[in-house]
């Protein structure tokens, strides 16, 4: 196992890798979320209908670019948030269970939910601020604009006006609603990965290597997905909204619902399942492989008094 530190860098880098590839559905999911805001069904118009038709919409309108917007952003986020989870999680694990089972080898499914909850929580907290400015920026359009429309020039743009017109609390506005969905989401994220891939090996027989890598991401991303959607949902649209459209997390949802009807908390659900499956695989097969390399430079490298302090 790497360090800490290595640990964190390893799953800051896969991410960014994941991201690279996913980030257009990420922009059409978005987009999704905040089509009809507050409207019924008979009043909202349906500029994206769908996953594929979002993408070849933006493409035909704003280009790659229109895609990719935000992106800067997301690395910076994806860094944050996928350092903390993946950094902290096995040390989180390893504390809890040596405090409760006194064996830090012990596999216990509640302290793996509650790691991972809790190294996600801090990731989300910690970037929170990256993935306002994301959402932001990838949910203008000069052409087929859904939800607050701000035009930021690029991502520090966006942080510098939110931070000089909304302050401090305006660049951490939505971090509840964050904190709720990241916790969700990666609670269950690598407790089900390494789950599947215990299964895999003890039932079918499956060695170490991409194909079980692969195998155990998907089923990972796919419980993530339905965990995790409504308060992603519920995420979008305060990070997107400007005044005080939303007092809280409990507020936008029972808004949202009262207004467009339950199914509403799940809008854009295919475009993420699109995005979060392959950045999930991508992000776990990745991170399988950037460790051994982080572990084979730290190996090589550090001498054992330094990588016991990081």
């Amino acid at each position: 196992m790497s360090t800490t530190t290595g640990a964190f860098i390893a799953g800051g880098i896969a991410a960014c890798g994941a991201v690279t590839v996913t980030h257009p559905f990420e922009t059409v999911k978005i987009r999704l979320q905040l089509q009809g805001e507050l409207q019924s069904k008979l009043e909202a118009p349906r500029l994206y209908r769908g996953v594929f038709h979002g993408v070849s919409v933006i493409l035909k309108n704003e280009g790659p670019r229109g895609l990719f917007r935000g992106i800067g952003a997301a690395y910076v986020y994806q860094m944050v948030l996928n350092g903390c989870r993946l950094g902290f999680y096995e040390p989180l694990r390893k504390a809890a269970t040596t405090a409760i089972f006194r064996d830090s080898t012990v596999q216990s499914l509640g302290v793996n939910i509650f790691s991972g909850a809790t190294s996600g929580i801090l990731g989300a907290a910690a970037g929170s601020p990256f993935f306002l400015v994301k959402t932001r920026l990838q949910s203008y359009s000069p052409f087929l604009p859904v939800g607050t429309q701000h035009g930021y020039r690029n991502a520090v743009d966006g942080l510098r006006q939110i931070g000089s017109s909304e302050g401090i609390r305006g660049l951490y506005r939505g971090v509840g609603a964050a904190m709720v969905r990241t916790g969700f989401g990666s609670s269950v994220q690598l407790p089900t990965y390494f789950f599947a891939k215990r299964r895999l090996v003890r039932h079918l027989g499956m060695s170490e290597g991409p194909a079980l890598h692969l195998a155990s991401s998907t089923a990972s991303g796919f419980v993530v997905c339905c965990v995790m959607h409504p308060p992603d949902t519920i995420m979008s649209r305060m990070y997107n909204q400007t005044g005080n459209l939303y007092s809280g997390v409990f507020d936008c949802l029972s808004k949202t619902v009262k207004t467009e009807g339950l199914l509403a908390i799940y809008k854009g659900f295919f475009a993420h399942l699109a995005r979060i499956l392959p950045h999930t695989v991508l992000t776990l097969s990745l991170a399988e492989q950037t460790n051994k390399l982080v572990r084979r430079f730290e190996d090589r490298m550090l001498p054992q008094e330094v990588k016991e302090k990081i």
